[in-house]
């Protein structure tokens, strides 16, 4: 069995880090998924493409893998860039802001 272990990234319609603390471990499929014919539906034989795997530490996801004889890849997150403003979008309307703020 093989499988991944990954932080995932935060979502695309947001700038917060929510549920991007946590490690994760997917299994890699080992079959191709098929359409099904009548209905149009994608269907899979394996049931470990289903399973997702959560843990607080890299390490924590290391020592499970290691423990039940899977075959882990870690992915590295990537570090998030240092030139993002800390005030964000409400600093905008802020009521203590220095300049003036029009359109």
């Amino acid at each position: 069995m093989q499988a991944r272990i990954y932080r995932p990234a935060r979502t695309a319609m947001s700038s917060g880090t929510a549920k991007t603390h946590t490690w994760v471990l997917d299994f890699v499929a080992d079959t191709a998924r098929e359409i099904d014919p009548l209905m149009g539906w994608t269907s899979s034989g394996d049931t470990q493409s289903q399973v997702r795997l959560t843990f607080a530490t890299k390490e924590e996801a290391l020592d499970y893998a290691r423990a039940n004889g899977i075959d882990a890849v870690v992915t590295e997150p990537q570090s998030r860039r240092a030139n993002v403003r800390t005030g964000g979008y409400g600093e905008n309307f802020a009521t203590n802001r220095r300049g003036v703020w029009t359109h």
